[in-house]
């Protein structure tokens, strides 16, 4: 299949944080250093060549930019600065804008106004429509019961709608993904590769273990507290708001997991913002817009969820009320609009694209040994 090359594909990159690709002379240090590069996916050498002719379809189906888990030292060793762990990260941010069918991602990488702006807007809207509907449906005065200015039943079925509305926006994007991939890499895997592959999915949705595998170890426990502490959370609104809600008296069978939740999330943005100030890492270097509106998003998701929380339970029912509609003002905007088109993206892509560079080496094992005339060697 024939390569279209876009000769602008690096000035292009450079809107989504790319440093100056042109620095790169492809000595291969880069790689050499790499603990994921391998054979088949050379890491970051393959994809910063690709930048630099411009191979846009090519970079558009790779999975090789998920596969870097941005340890920096690649960047660190260059001896041209040409920060290919940079660049690395504005090729996933730039195959976040391909992989979205509505254009949001594009024009939230590309200016960080409007990004900000839209997360306001919907935020507004979000505050003005959750009071309007409290105070057709209760008292602020009352937190929950008959009364309740927001009843947890009501708004479970809010929260199951967001839900449907963001599988299905991931689940469009994700598709869309999967065929750049297939369709750049010439991919033929039949059902039994997918299946077989499958179990890597959610392993690497969770413990992201080849995070690990990089020789500093203190990002990815940072990521996975982050990541297990969001995913409890999600886990106990989804299923659990009645439980999270009643009260004045503590529920310690849903509340205790909602408080390790908590503190997992606001000490994992603490650690990443502090870094972020410092520069104190490689990772932390370079820092593009959309990595401060996610963090500090976050940061008033949780603290707004504990504050609720607390005024709740010492009595304070209008100013629970109060706080638990600023809460969902971050909520929306969140769930919306950052998890689909922003930063929360990855958690979605990266471990996808894992899944897929076993789903190939699969099938093209299965090739290999069905040309032999042997079965295929399950993979480790």
């Amino acid at each position: 299949m024939a390569t279209r090359l876009n000769p602008g594909l690096a000035d292009e990159l450079e809107a989504y944080g790319a440093e100056d690709v042109s620095k790169c002379f492809n000595c291969g240090n880069c790689s050499a250093l790499c603990v994921h590069s391998e054979a088949r996916h050379v890491i970051p050498r393959r994809s910063m060549h690709a930048l630099q002719l411009g191979a846009e379809d090519k970079l558009q189906g790779s999975l090789e930019p998920w596969l870097c888990y941005y340890c920096g030292e690649c960047s660190e060793q260059c001896p041209k600065g040409a920060e290919p762990a940079e660049t690395m990260m504005s090729m996933r941010r730039w195959l976040t804008s391909k992989y979205d069918f509505t254009g949001i991602s594009r024009l939230f990488y590309r200016s960080w106004k409007w990004e900000l702006l839209i997360i306001v807007l919907a935020a507004i809207a979000t505050g003005i429509g959750f009071t309007l509907f409290g105070m057709s449906q209760g008292s602020i005065n009352n937190y929950d019961g008959p009364n309740a200015f927001l009843p947890s039943a009501k708004i479970h079925v809010f929260d199951w709608a967001m839900a449907g509305l963001l599988v299905f926006l991931l689940g469009m994007n994700v598709a869309r993904m999967w065929r750049f991939f297939t369709k750049a890499g010439d991919v033929r895997a039949s059902l039994s590769s997918y299946l077989v592959s499958l179990p890597a999915l959610p392993v690497h949705f969770f413990a992201q273990p080849k995070y690990r595998e990089c020789d500093r170890k203190r990002p990815w426990a940072v990521h996975l507290a982050l990541m297990l502490s969001y995913v409890t959370m999600l886990v106990l609104v989804m299923f659990f708001l009645g439980e999270l809600a009643s009260g004045p008296e503590i529920d310690w069978r849903v509340h205790v997991f909602g408080y390790l939740a908590s503190a997992g999330l606001i000490g994992a943005v603490l650690l990443n913002l502090r870094g972020r100030l410092r520069r104190d890492s490689p990772q932390h270097t370079h820092s593009h817009e959309s990595d401060w509106i996610f963090l500090i998003l976050l940061l008033v998701v949780a603290t707004t969820g504990v504050l609720q929380h607390v005024l709740h339970r010492s009595g304070l029912d209008a100013a629970a009320n109060v706080t638990y509609v600023i809460h969902l003002m971050g909520v929306v905007p969140m769930l919306v609009l950052e998890v689909p088109f922003g930063k929360w993206a990855h958690m979605a892509y990266r471990p996808l694209a894992v899944y897929l560079a076993r789903v190939q080496l699969h099938a093209e094992a299965a090739a290999a040994a069905e040309a032999k005339g042997a079965q295929p060697l399950a993979l480790p």
